[in-house]
């Protein structure tokens, strides 16, 4: 039979219509809607409107039925489904009680006894007995004084209807009985269905004892009954799978029980992860384990993802489990990823890039599959098909806590056997956030959305809630499913710090921005294989891992129009979290302080108490910013730069959030000891923000080997104030090594080039002397004879005949060796005096410079230092007239083609800064390839070294650098803005070179 919508039956036609006036009737349909009682707004609603809500659902929607049953023409099973949605099954049994069934959810927790799918099939078989009634030809007589077989059915059906009867709580399995039957009617009589079912039913015609032992016997009796007999009783088709949940449920302890007596036996053991859990995390395990599906609520800190990993590494030993689908917040899934292998060998796959990408992703060939939310929202369906998880596990799980959002409707589509909800915050602002966790892992434990607030709000006369009501019945339905502990529940098992990384992904302007100074830091970093950087070199390394490491939090630090920082939405909502214990007071740790004027910003936006402690702060102001964090209970939130990570003890701090990692390891662990220390009576918790895929990220392994050193604090075995750390460029060089890895531009190393004598010279005095050595040079005479010229701070005794052995060892190729000349500070200083005023002079001849020490204040450097300022004096003024040239040639109409003279004014503006400030310009090496001028890296440094010049300038020099088709494609008033910027940048440049830039 081909499937058909609902219809309703023809109007009657015109003439009825006129009829119907005629006889002052009005029309029943526009009675009905007249007489009907207002609609109600808000969460109000009685049994009696949300069963109206249904059938206008039922009238409205596009839903198609068709019978299952051909020989039951009205009380059978019937097919219903929506052109796009799913197919239910629906079975009719009467049609004056709501005694029918749905396999819709829906209908499986409303205790309505209907819905929209059995409203939609009683109109169709209401319209199809009107239109039989109006059109089969009746037997004599006319068709208005006919009666129609059909016209006026059975109410109930004729067979025995065994089934789930959902209106009772808790459901429970009836039987409904046929109506009487006419005599003469043929078949087995209805006192042979009785005694068939008698010995399974108790009052009210409800099946007695436990249904997981009396339903299947039930079955087994009708199946030996005679077919005759057989056909009067119908078994609903929903009571299987019922039982089969059923059956679940009543293993799940059993099961659990049968475990542990293994265990205590020695079977089996608990210990099957590469790190053993504290007591109450083996707790947990076994609560998500054998509860299946089922809510840990542990405060933060607790350790739910060891727990929930080690729940799924059980079940795949007990029950064979294959896919783990993990769905968290995107910033976790690293976390997810690290602690999965520090627990396990299990492999795991993270979902991520283009959704082409993402969907050959989603073919099984793993253990582990890491989403986050925003990815089910765009693939539910296709996740589903394709990997069909065996365990899913929300992680942050008040992601979808509003049951209205899309996000929470895309994950509820997915289904699993077994469903962790994983959340330290299952309510926290309304308790139906709970509710929509809890509709993820058992949907009927709270029923329909309209009922859980009918029986745990206080509704207003417009169905507003007001307040909470039955909270104790509230907490008994949801225990069999939730567990939960507090830190004080479990102190004595915590350690005494736990330490969670939240790791952070970049926003495309922060790559953008770090990545520039991650290509300059590789370069200057393969130098170091071939030899020692320079000092100069040294410094521009550490500047440019600085500026990274800043970029890591956000570009705001270096550009205050550039307010992107993914670190700020992290930590707001870690904060609504771990402030929601009430004790709980928190110190928030920045080296930046325009990073943490963005924090500032954001609890003065939540209205938040705090105390503000950085090196800006008189000291006076920073004692009394002290005690008000330690004395007033408001004030939880500590905001500091490393100027609180030395000497404080804030022991009433119980989290420390770390907002960036610093580079020197022990200053991480002395921020730390401000509240893990002696004296502190709870555990405390480290939280550091980590930039996914940076710098950050890969100084992880670096920070966690000095851990170790921080254990003995709280013990009394040392103190991190007076932890000392290996020192040195070597050391420093070593770090950003193992930080950096590989060069870029070679995967394999490339073999150091043999060093030369004056190479192996300059390095063995400068161990020997670590900033004692202030000038090595090699000079070269007239005669070609060469002399080895030296400078230490002081020459001892001895330091002559030491420094001539070395200079013999290290030039023992050359012939004739090397002459010495070593002088002492002193001697050096007073003879560059006369070599000034003119009375000697340096024999002439080419000198190699191998080292000299900024320390060395040369008169010689002075005079270079005059040179390179009237050099730049003198290129700061060619590029104010090339300005002034742009400017006439804009306000004389033609913006556009001032632009480039604009651009050689900046470019000769910026290396008349850079020449006063020391920096070698025009040096081809630190040319990138395919670039136009100096390097904006080192642009954005100078400038941000000068407080009369804006950093924002930047950007103005990037697009001048557009080349010719760039700046053609300008509009005249973008040009003339232009303009105006590249003056204002000229004359700052002139103005810090007239003060004398340094």
């Amino acid at each position: 039979m081909p499937r058909s919508g609902p219809q309703r039956p023809p109007d009657g036609g015109a003439a009825a219509r006129t009829t119907a006036a005629a006889r002052g009737k009005r029309g029943g349909a526009a009675r009905r809607v007249l007489e009907r009682k207002p609609r109600v707004h808000g969460w109000r609603t009685s049994d009696e409107e949300e069963i109206e809500r249904r059938r206008q659902r039922a009238a409205t929607e596009p839903l198609e039925i068709e019978p299952v049953e051909r020989r039951q023409p009205l009380f059978g099973t019937y097919e219903v489904g929506s052109r796009t949605g799913g197919v239910y099954e629906v079975e009719i049994r009467s049609l004056a009680e709501r005694a029918n069934s749905c396999s819709c959810p829906d209908h499986q927790i409303n205790g309505l006894g209907t819905c929209k799918h059995i409203e939609a099939v009683l109109a169709w078989l209401a319209h199809r007995r009107t239109r039989t009634a109006r059109l089969r030809p009746p037997r004599g007589g006319t068709r208005a004084t006919a009666k129609v077989p059909g016209a006026a059915p059975a109410k109930r059906s004729g067979r025995a209807e065994v089934f789930l009867d959902r209106r009772l709580d808790p459901p429970r399995v009836r039987v409904q009985w046929p109506a009487a039957r006419p005599s003469g009617g043929g078949g087995l009589s209805r006192p042979a269905v009785r005694a068939l079912l008698a010995p399974f039913l108790g009052a009210h015609d409800l099946v007695k004892g436990e249904p997981l032992a009396v339903l299947p016997a039930l079955a087994r009796r009708l199946a030996r009954a005679p077919k005759a007999l057989q056909a009067q009783v119908r078994l609903s088709r929903q009571l299987q799978p019922w039982l089969e949940e059923q059956r679940r449920k009543a293993a799940r302890a059993a099961a659990r029980s049968r475990f542990l007596a293994e265990v205590e036996a020695g079977r089996r053991s608990l210990d099957f992860l590469k790190l053993p859990l504290y007591p109450y995390q083996r707790e947990g395990m076994l609560h998500l384990a054998f509860g299946e599906r089922a809510l840990l609520a542990d405060e933060m800190g607790l350790g739910k993802t060891a727990q929930a990993v080690a729940a799924c590494e059980l079940l795949r030993q007990l029950r064979g489990i294959e896919r783990v689908l993990v769905v968290s917040p995107a910033s976790v899934k690293v976390e997810w990823q690290e602690q999965i292998a520090k627990f396990t060998a299990l492999p795991v796959r993270v979902f991520q890039g283009s959704r082409a990408q993402r969907l050959r992703q989603y073919a099984p060939g793993s253990f582990f599959y890491l989403a986050n939310y925003e990815q089910v929202l765009s693939d539910a369906e296709e996740i589903q098909r394709h990997l069909a998880p065996d365990v899913i596990i929300l992680d942050e799980a008040q992601r979808i806590k509003n049951w209205q959002s899309k996000t929470a409707q895309a994950v509820k589509r997915l289904r699993s056997s077994y469903a962790f909800v994983l959340t330290g915050t299952p309510i926290e602002n309304r308790i139906d956030e709970l509710y929509s966790l809890v509709q993820f892992l058992d949907p009927s434990l709270f029923g329909p959305l309209f009922r859980f607030n009918r029986d745990f709000y206080e509704l207003d006369d417009r169905g507003r809630p007001t307040a909470l009501k039955n909270l104790h019945e509230l907490h008994r339905r949801i225990r069999g499913i939730l567990l939960r502990r507090r830190k004080d529940e479990v102190e004595e098992q915590l350690p005494g710090r736990t330490v969670n990384n939240y790791f952070v992904p970049m926003e495309s302007e922060q790559i953008a921005r770090y990545e520039e100074y991650n290509e300059w830091v590789a370069r200057l970093m393969a130098k170091t294989r071939e030899r020692p950087l320079t000092p100069e070199e040294f410094d521009q390394l550490q500047t440019w891992l600085a500026c990274m490491r800043m970029i890591c939090d956000t570009p705001y630090i270096l550009d205050p129009d550039c307010r992107v920082c993914p670190k700020l939405a992290e930590l707001e909502e870690i904060l609504a979290e771990r402030l929601a214990e009430p004790q709980a007071k928190i110190l928030v740790f920045s080296e930046w302080e325009r990073m943490l004027e963005l924090v500032r910003e954001l609890v003065e936006e939540k209205g938040l108490p705090f105390a503000w402690h950085t090196g800006s702060v008189p000291q006076a102001r920073r004692r009394v910013e002290i005690r008000r964090f330690k004395d007033e209970p408001a004030c939880r939130l500590f905001l500091s730069t490393d100027s609180g990570g030395l000497g404080l003890n804030l022991q009433a701090a119980s989290v420390v959030i770390n907002l960036d990692l610093p580079w020197n390891p022990a200053r991480l662990e002395q921020r730390i000891a401000r509240a893990w220390r002696k004296h502190q009576t709870r555990p405390v918790h480290v939280i550091n923000l980590v930039t996914e895929g940076s710098i950050e990220h890969r100084m992880l392994p670096l920070l966690a080997q000095k851990q170790a050193l921080a254990d003995g604090v709280l013990d009394g075995r040392g103190d991190l104030d007076s932890l000392a750390l290996p020192t040195g460029r070597g050391a420093f060089i070593a770090r950003v090594q193992a930080v950096l890895g590989e060069p870029r531009e070679t995967a394999a190393p490339v073999p150091a080039a043999p060093r030369s004598g004056p190479e192996r010279l300059r390095d063995h005095l400068v161990d020997r002397w670590p900033g004692g050595l202030l000038l090595l040079e090699l000079r070269a005479g007239p005669s070609g004879q060469e002399t080895v010229f030296a400078v230490l701070d002081r020459v001892g005794a001895g330091d002559r005949g030491e420094v001539a052995a070395l200079v013999g060892r290290c030039f023992a190729d050359s012939s004739p060796a090397p002459a010495l000349n070593l002088l002492d500070r002193a001697t050096f200083e007073a003879i560059e005096r006369l070599v000034n005023a003119g009375v000697m002079q340096f024999t002439a001849g080419e000198a190699q410079v191998l080292h000299r020490s900024p320390a060395l204040a040369l008169g010689q450097a002075d005079l270079e230092r005059q040179r390179r300022m009237a050099r730049a004096r003198e290129l700061g003024g060619h590029a104010e007239r090339k300005a002034r040239m742009a400017a006439v040639l804009g306000g004389g109409g033609f913006p556009v083609e001032a632009l480039t003279p604009l651009r050689d004014a900046v470019e000769t503006g910026v290396r008349a800064l850079l020449l006063a400030e020391a920096e070698e310009a025009e040096r081809e090496s630190d040319q990138a390839p395919g670039s136009d001028g100096i390097p904006l890296p080192r642009i954005a440094a100078s400038l941000a070294r000068h407080d009369g010049i804006e950093p924002v300038m930047i950007e103005l020099i990037a697009r001048l650098r557009g080349g010719p088709e760039a700046l053609l494609a300008v509009e005249d008033d973008e040009a003339r803005a232009w303009i105006a910027s590249g003056q204002r940048l000229v004359g700052q440049i002139a103005h810090a070179l007239a003060g004398g830039a340094h």
